[in-house]
């Protein structure tokens, strides 16, 4: 698993162009289209490369295009704002003369306040549910060649379902998944490589759950589904590395949208992190 982590340190290392503006590279594995959680970590590792001293604690993006794997992405970075307490950077990810995505992420410096949180579910933790190759059998079984493709080559994220029903049946579940998730191997000792990871596992599942209400997932060839826009707050320091609980809910799907609520807590029960999505989830038509 060391050599998937290694590659996904290569993919969220950009290469410097010229000032402000950044390339990075997606992965050969035979996919039509650029994975949108590396495109959201790329595009932060490009405004972090222009901000020192302060960490991002909330970023928001938009997807306009499906992203070409076979070309580099290009990131201009805006320097909207540098303030005493806040930092604002704009992000545009570029193939084909075109933006793919836009990202617009804040900084703060430290401070101390007010603390509260949500309590963590009462869900089985990590090591008490079947390790992936559980999972893998399921996607062998039922995906799509693409998806099956993806799971059965080494992969730097381990993810863990507290319950597979949606992966083995058609019937309509409540809007919320729970699924345990880390990177397979250890990274470095650095809070942006961690915001950067997880900003990259945080599009994993979570448009899935606004599918569980009407008998259908992601991996249904019943059902297009592609993220539109995605939020993420950065609440308390955690480990990308170490099991993290995504629980995930949908309040509403129309207009063949789906609208989807995540939260990342540590196994002692931490909130570090939170985001919500707005995805396509259109009837595929025959």
């Amino acid at each position: 698993m060391r050599a998937a982590i290694e590659e996904l340190l290569t993919l969220l290392d950009l290469e410097p162009l010229e000032h402000n503006l950044f390339r990075g590279r997606s992965p050969q594995i035979g996919w039509q289209r650029v994975f949108g959680g590396q495109v959201i970590g790329q595009s932060l590792v490009a405004a972090n490369r222009t901000v020192e001293g302060r960490y991002c604690h909330s970023l928001h993006g938009y997807f306009m295009r499906p992203g070409d794997p076979a070309v580099p992405i290009i990131y201009q970075v805006q320097r909207l704002r540098d303030g005493r307490s806040f930092t604002t950077r704009l992000v545009n990810a570029i193939q084909h003369g075109e933006a793919i995505f836009t990202l617009l992420a804040s900084y703060q410096v430290e401070e101390t306040g007010y603390e509260y949180a949500f309590e963590m579910p009462d869900v089985p933790g990590p090591d008490e549910l079947p390790a992936e190759e559980e999972l893998r059998k399921l996607v062998d079984e039922r995906a799509p060649e693409e998806i099956k493709r993806y799971f059965n080559r080494p992969r730097p994220i381990e993810m863990r379902p507290t319950d597979f029903r949606h992966y083995l049946t058609h019937d309509k579940l409540p809007p919320e998944q729970y699924l345990w998730i880390r990177a397979t191997d250890q990274l470095p000792d650095d809070v942006l490589i961690h915001q950067a990871a997880l900003a990259y596992m945080s599009d994993m599942t979570l448009l899935d759950t606004s599918l569980f209400p009407h008998g259908q997932s992601v991996l249904s060839d019943e059902v297009m589904s592609a993220s539109l826009d995605h939020a993420m707050w950065f609440h308390r320091p955690f480990r990308a590395d170490d099991w993290l609980l995504y629980a995930t809910d949908a309040p509403s799907t129309s207009g063949a949208r789906g609208f989807t609520r995540g939260f990342f807590f540590t196994r002692d029960g931490t909130l570090v992190a939170s985001t919500a999505q707005e995805g396509l989830i259109r009837r595929r038509t025959r």
